[in-house]
Order: structure tokens, then C-alpha cells, then sequence
């Protein structure tokens, strides 16, 4: 296993079964597990789509990657064997696993890596971290060696190439894994019941197929609070991960249930879309900031199990500095902002809300404090694939509160086509100075620059680092402690 700090230093899909209440504790708990989502996926290819549900259902279960993220943050291999870095940080070469085959009976080689790292830096990929890709090289030596050249230092890659959008495909499947999945690891997709449920069923060719001790997993997606609480209490949900902090008290103190608070690189953020006046003046922007309780949003949106952020990073990162200091809640400062900016009130801006409970729950709360400096915001509940297409594709909105989960997403900041239509030169010029910095205390050094700038320019609003919860029954072993990627890891999952 390999901390990536010490790196500086070194088919058909069958009919669904009925699910009644009650069915799943009544259930033979040996093999079969049922887990609560909130969101449904928009598809089952993570190298296409950015909505997080994806990767919570696919990743480590029916796809794989040549590095596995583990709940602390280390990495350790996966279908890779082994591998060395240069003294540089730029050449990466990996012995692979052998013996592997995709669910389709291909065999997994060193030709199916660089098909999938060349496919997600092509010029019709979307997958999200294209630019990374982008920077890959993918030489294939044999069948089972390859080396990956990097143009940039990134210390952080051997934990990049453990992340969804680095899974490796089949080259004749990849087309069509949106809704007939293929890929190496333990499971494949069984049935997909649209608006309900998502099946996966044990793969009896998996090569480590007598290790894997659940045989069938049922997702279920529940958006609404209060459902996601019943389902639990009903026994009709084993595990529900990152569930609304709303009813987790009851569940502390019932014995049929565990509680685990899992910390997370997560940033939840007010997002606005700098293309739209006056959202484009960095005087409404720090006035918007200004005219926020963090504290307050925390408290009544996730029941206080958060902590309070200042930029796009979070305790525990490396090289995080605390900027919460930058825009402090100050409404007599909002409201000179505002008139510094010469805004005319009462300023309308809507804002756009997926239906995660923590954004519809803060959205109500944001929009009561920015009527206090004359701000009337006009609340859009929407579903996940209308956020997708609308707000973060289209970036039809003014506001929205999502929370960014990926560990080191600094970078979107440099993408002035994101959806916050961000663009600073002078970030773009220190981002660069990062990629190309090898110390680690000059890197971190400059990571605290990148945030203090971020901060100075309102570039969101950054509310808090959210702590996720999950609810299970009391035998189910195998949970994360900690979650620095969203995935349900099925291959750790049993029932004691």
C-alpha cells in the first residue's frame, strides 16, 4: 500500500423482483444487501457523465482501475501489480495483473489501458477529467507492462488513476457502458428499473470470485428526507451512505443500527455563474458572501455536521490554509458592497436546486439571509438530470448550492467554459506554477496562494466541508470509515 504523500518522498438485463416493506429484513441477510441512494445515475459510464451516483454504484464493483483508493486515502493496486515512479514524477511504468477478463470473456491487457486513457483525452471524450487525460502518454511495452508519461508533476496521480473516470474499458463495449456495462471488476449490472432501482449480481468468473461474499446488491433510490428515513425504519434499506443528516439522532440511540460519520473532501458551495451581470462584479460577489451565515446554513441544512469553509478547499488537505477569515458574515458589509456596485434593489436572481436534501434544506436558508441586503431569490427545485443539462451543461442559472466532491478539483477554476464561468489570469499563471512545482512545501506554499485567491475573488461562495453519514443495520460489516471518493464498495461489504 502506497500513501500518495510519501509518493513526494519516494448482457440482458432481467426482469425486476418485486420489493414489498419489510422484504429486506425478512431476507436471508448471508448475500444480499440493499442500499439507499439519493440520486439516481444519469447513466452507467463514469468517463462520460460527472454526476457522482455514477461512480457510487459502478465503481469497484463493475468497472476497475489499475489503482484502488482506499477509505484513509492510500492507494494500492488493483489491476496493476505494481509500479515504479521516476525521481522526476513523470514517468510512470506499471506491471499489470494477469489472468483478468472483462464481463464480455475479452482478455484485460496493456492495449485496453491505453485504449481507455487515449479515448478519455479524445476529442469526443466528456469525461470530465479529459484535461488530465490529456496530459497521459500511454506507451504499451508488452502485454502487461505499460508506461504512462506525464507532462505536468503531479504527485497526486497514482490516487487520479483510482478514480471513476480513470476505469478501464473494452474497447468493443465502450460505446454502449452507459446502460450495458462491461468491465473487469466483481459485478455485473442485472437490472436497471428506471426511477426505482438498479440491480447488481455477483460475476461467477470474477478472479477472485470466492472472496466476494455479497451475491446481489439492490440500489434504491430515495430523494426526500423523510423517505430515506422510513425506508430504514420499514427494513426496507440495509444501508443507506451519505443519507440526510436529518433522523440520524433516532438511529444513534436504536440498537437494530449502526451510525458512522465519515469525514470527506467535499466542498459545498453557493455556485454563481459569473456570465450574468451583476454576478460578473466582484463587489456582488463578496457581498453575497458577506450577506451568508455559514454557521447558520450548517446548522438548519445538515444538522451542524459540517465544517465551515473559505475557498475550494478543505481541512486535511495538503497545503490548506484557513480563509474563512477573507469574506466573514457581515450584512452592514454586504449592503455597502452592493451600493459600492451600484445594484438597484431588490436584485432577482433565481436559484437552481437538485434535490439532495442538504441543497433544498440550504437553499431556503440562503435565500432568507440574502433578503436581508435586498437580493429576492426565486428557489427552482429541479431533478438531478435537469441540473446536469440546465445548470451544469447549459449553465442556464444564476445560483445553485451543490457540493463538489472530487479530492482535487482546483483545477475547474482554470476552465473558464466551467459552469461558474470563472476566469482570472492571474490563478491561471499560479496554477501552473503547482502543476510544475516538485517541493512539497512550495507546493503547498502555492496551493495557499490559489486559495487566498479564490477567496478574494468571490469565485463562489464556499459554505462548508460536509461530514456524510451513513445509516446500516447493526450486522452489516465492511462499511468506510472515511469516504475521499463516493463509491459503495460491495467487495468489502458482508453481513456478520
Amino acid at each position: 500500500m502506497l500513501n500518495r504523500r510519501n509518493l513526494l518522498a519516494a448482457g440482458a438485463i432481467a426482469p425486476l423482483p418485486l420489493w414489498l416493506p419489510g422484504m429486506a429484513q425478512a431476507q436471508s441477510k448471508k448475500d444480499t444487501v440493499v442500499v439507499g441512494m439519493t440520486l439516481e445515475p444519469p447513466g452507467l459510464d463514469p468517463t462520460a457523465g460527472a454526476a457522482s451516483s455514477i461512480a457510487e454504484i459502478t465503481q469497484y464493483n463493475i468497472y476497475e482501475t489499475l489503482t484502488k483508493i482506499n477509505p484513509d486515502g492510500s492507494v494500492s493496486p488493483l489491476l496493476a501489480e505494481s509500479w515504479e515512479v521516476s525521481p522526476d514524477l513523470k514517468t510512470y511504468t506499471f506491471k499489470l495483473r494477469k489472468g483478468v477478463t472483462f464481463h464480455n470473456g475479452e482478455r484485460f491487457t496493456a492495449a485496453a489501458v491505453k485504449f481507455s486513457y487515449d479515448r478519455a483525452s479524445g476529442e469526443k471524450s466528456t469525461n470530465k477529467d479529459k484535461r488530465t487525460f490529456a496530459n497521459l502518454t500511454t506507451q504499451v511495452v508488452d502485454e502487461y507492462t505499460v508506461v504512462i508519461l506525464n507532462q505536468e508533476i503531479d504527485p497526486d496521480l497514482l490516487f487520479v488513476l483510482g478514480q471513476a473516470t480513470a476505469i478501464i474499458v473494452e474497447p468493443k463495449s465502450a460505446d454502449t457502458n452507459a446502460t450495458k456495462p462491461i468491465g473487469t471488476g466483481p459485478y455485473k449490472l442485472d437490472a436497471w428499473s428506471k426511477g426505482a432501482t438498479i440491480t447488481l449480481g455477483a460475476w461467477p468468473q470474477y478472479r477472485n470470485a470466492s472472496a466476494i461474499r455479497l451475491r446481489r446488491a439492490v440500489f434504491r433510490f430515495i430523494s426526500d428526507s423523510a423517505a430515506q428515513v422510513a425506508a430504514m425504519l420499514a427494513g426496507d434499506v440495509d444501508v443507506f451512505p451519505r443519507v440526510s443528516a436529518r433522523g440520524v439522532e433516532q438511529f444513534k440511540s436504536n440498537p437494530r443500527y449502526q451510525v458512522v460519520i465519515s469525514g470527506s473532501r467535499a466542498k459545498t458551495i453557493v455556485a454563481m455563474n459569473e456570465r450574468r451581470k451583476p454576478l460578473d462584479d466582484v463587489r456582488v460577489r463578496r457581498a453575497i458572501s458577506a450577506a451568508i451565515d455559514r454557521k447558520a446554513v450548517i446548522a438548519g441544512a445538515v444538522e451542524g455536521l459540517g465544517v465551515p469553509i473559505g475557498s475550494h478547499y478543505v481541512p486535511g488537505a495538503f497545503g490548506y490554509i484557513d480563509t474563512t477569515g477573507v469574506n466573514p458574515f457581515d450584512i452592514e458589509k454586504a449592503k455597502k458592497l452592493m451600493a459600492d456596485a451600484g445594484v438597484k434593489t431588490p436584485l432577482q436572481l433565481s436559484m437552481t436546486l437538485p434535490p439532495t436534501p442538504y441543497a433544498r434544506q440550504g437553499g431556503e436558508i440562503v435565500a432568507a439571509q440574502l433578503s436581508r441586503i435586498g437580493i429576492e431569490v426565486k428557489l427552482q427545485n429541479v431533478e438531478w438530470a435537469q441540473w446536469l443539462s440546465g445548470t451544469y451543461t447549459n449553465k442556464n442559472y444564476d445560483l445553485s448550492i451543490i457540493s463538489h466532491v472530487e479530492p482535487f478539483d482546483l483545477v475547474n477554476y482554470t476552465r473558464s467554459d466551467y459552469y461558474w464561468g470563472y476566469n482570472s489570469e492571474k490563478f491561471n499563471k499560479l496554477f501552473e506554477q503547482i502543476k510544475l512545482e516538485s517541493r512539497p512545501a512550495d507546493r503547498a506554499r502555492l496551493l495557499g496562494d490559489a486559495q487566498r485567491i479564490l477567496a478574494e475573488d468571490a469565485a463562489n461562495v464556499f459554505l462548508f466541508q460536509p461530514q456524510w453519514v451513513t445509516i446500516a443495520a447493526k450486522n452489516v460489516r465492511g462499511l468506510w470509515k472515511d469516504m475521499p471518493v463516493f463509491v459503495n464498495d460491495l467487495s468489502s461489504m458482508y453481513w456478520a
